[in-house]
């Protein structure tokens, strides 16, 4: 299922596993850790990320999509053999950096096809809830002219957000504005305290989980701002 919240039209997200930069208020605390993650075969899931037929773009996201530049490169060369797709980027390396000394192999390929890269780490006091960077210190980077018609929108214009709820679990995606994460985790943290097993029988909410389709938290959940090649 695609989703509206991470850049114009329906798009297919990957989540990657891993990050340096741990910065704090970070929405996707679970994509923090190297090593946790399932891992994936660029063909394949560029194929699972075509599943549906309406998707015109791909946004990778994390965790810091840098640090496996190499496999999300085949990602999206695999995937433009099927579909015209416009692909977006979050880093939190800057531009000049990625240029100047890559992180790791595939880096200098990776940009070759990225349309929009938005960089720089997350500062949780500049986030001021417009546009799709998380902050006003990061920067949105046209590497194409494929998306400049929505510019406006991606660099000051309102944020959307997804819960999406299966299985017991939820998620919250897109970039959400100041409070929005923070409301989502209590949310969370209340229905799961609602869903207790050594109750007794009686109507009850059923589980939710925070925030990522990680480890036992695999989930496929839509509010309007969140953010998996594992």
């Amino acid at each position: 299922m695609g989703t509206k919240a991470l850049g114009p039209g329906l798009r297919s997200v990957v989540w990657v596993q891993g990050c340096p930069f741990r910065c704090q208020g970070c929405v996707a605390p679970d994509w923090i850790p190297f090593g946790s993650g399932r891992a994936a075969d660029p063909q394949g899931l560029a194929a699972m990320l075509l599943a549906d037929p309406a998707v015109t773009g791909l946004t990778f996201s994390g965790g810091e999509p840098m640090h496996q530049a190499a496999g999300l490169a085949q990602v999206i060369a695999a995937a433009r053999q099927h579909r015209d797709l416009t692909l977006i980027c979050f880093t939190g390396y800057r531009l000049a950096e990625l240029q100047r000394r890559p992180p790791g192999p595939g880096v200098v390929d990776l940009l070759a096809q990225v349309d929009v890269l938005i960089d720089g780490r997350y500062i949780a006091g500049r986030n001021d809830g417009v546009g799709l960077r998380g902050s006003a210190n990061q920067q949105v980077h046209f590497l194409t002219e494929r998306l400049r018609r929505w510019e406006a929108e991606l660099t000051g214009g309102p944020r959307r957000a997804e819960i999406r709820i299966r299985s017991g679990a939820a998620l919250l995606v897109g970039v959400p504005g100041p409070g929005i994460a923070e409301a989502f985790g209590r949310g969370v943290e209340q229905a799961s305290e609602a869903w207790r097993p050594d109750l007794p029988p009686g109507p009850r909410r059923p589980p939710a989980r925070d925030g990522n389709p990680a480890q036992d938290r695999q989930s496929n959940a839509i509010a309007e701002g969140g953010r998996g090649l594992r």
